[in-house]
C-alpha cells in the first residue's frame, strides 16, 4: 500500500514595507506588512530526484510577493491578499494557496491581519 505525502512550501514572517490603507496618513509612507505563506504542492513534486528544475523554486514565490507590494498602493490587506493568492496559484505544482498578511504597528496590544486560503479550480 502506497501513502500520499503532503508537501509543502512555505515562507514565514516575510517583512515588506508596503503602501497600504485607506485613511489619508495610511497613504504617506510605507507600513510594515508581515506576510505568510504556504503551498501545498501536487504529487508531481514528489519525483523531484534532487533537482532544482523539477520542483516549484521559492526565490520565485518570494521575489514576486516582493515586487508585488512594492507594485502599487492597496486599500485593503484583503486585496494585497488576493493578488499573493494568484501570484501562488500560477505556479506549476502549486494546487492550493494559504496567506495571511499582519499589520503590526496598528495597535500596542495585538496584530491585526487578514488570512485566506484558495484552491486551484480544475480546468
Amino acid at each position: 500500500m502506497s501513502l500520499g505525502t503532503d508537501r509543502r512550501i512555505f515562507i514565514r514572517d516575510l517583512r515588506l514595507q508596503v503602501s497600504i490603507g485607506i485613511h489619508d496618513f495610511e497613504k504617506e509612507e510605507p507600513q510594515t506588512v508581515v506576510t505568510n505563506v504556504d503551498l501545498l504542492l501536487g504529487l508531481a513534486e514528489a519525483a523531484h530526484g534532487d533537482r532544482i528544475a523539477n520542483v516549484l523554486n521559492y526565490d520565485v514565490v518570494h521575489d514576486g510577493i516582493v515586487a508585488l507590494a512594492k507594485s502599487r498602493h492597496f486599500n485593503l490587506q484583503e486585496a494585497l491578499v488576493d493578488a499573493i493568492l494568484e501570484l501562488c496559484l500560477a505556479q506549476p505544482g502549486v494546487i492550493e494557496a494559504r496567506v495571511s498578511t499582519e499589520k503590526p504597528d496598528v495597535y500596542k496590544d495585538c496584530r491585526v491581519g487578514y488570512e485566506a486560503v484558495r484552491r486551484r479550480t480544475a480546468g
